[in-house]
């Protein structure tokens, strides 16, 4: 008698690891290169484990309440450089659980595949170097004396008209 249940213990103790009862959840579940996920995972039994992936910089640190009624949660980075799905393994009540949830990395390209022509109807290709670096030139010098007449003139008439209308005001009190 003791000899089965110390041949079936130990097969029963390795069936309840396999069982499938762990799941991970990654969100978002489509992610980018360089991005930071958060892991969900349900179904190991203790308060701490680790969820690790080919798709994650390192691995991500599982903590919460016990693990076989609520979730335990970590966050892990995913690595630049790298796109598809990978497969996330947790290891937890001292076992490690492979292939027990999935990660999705999209490379985005935000960078547009050939210049946009806006604007200039068209004349945008008929700009010489020339006209650019006087138009650039131009810019820099910032405004001139005819630009800071102005200015001050416009200055002078908004304070009369002030003026007057406080005046205006204190007369009809």
């Amino acid at each position: 008698m003791a000899v089965v249940l110390a041949a079936v213990l130990p097969a029963g103790a390795a069936q309840a690891h396999d069982n499938g009862s762990v799941r991970a959840t990654v969100t978002p579940a489509s992610t980018a290169p360089g991005a930071t996920v958060e892991v969900s995972v349900t179904g190991c039994g203790g308060t701490t484990g680790t969820a690790g992936s080919g798709a994650f910089e390192g691995d991500a640190e599982l903590t919460g309440r016990d693990g076989d009624k609520y979730t335990l949660n970590g966050s892990a980075r995913i690595k630049h450089g790298i796109s598809g799905t990978h497969d996330v393994t947790v290891t937890c009540d001292g076992h490690p659980h492979q292939g027990v949830g999935t990660v999705r990395i999209e490379r985005h390209n935000p960078e547009p595949v050939s210049p946009v022509r806006a604007g200039g109807g068209g004349t945008a290709q008929l700009t010489t170097a020339a006209g650019a670096d006087a138009e650039a030139e131009a810019n820099e010098a910032g405004p001139g004396t005819r630009h800071a007449v102005i200015g001050l003139i416009l200055a002078g008439v908004a304070a009369v008209a002030v003026a007057f209308r406080s005046v205006r005001r204190r007369r009809s009190e």
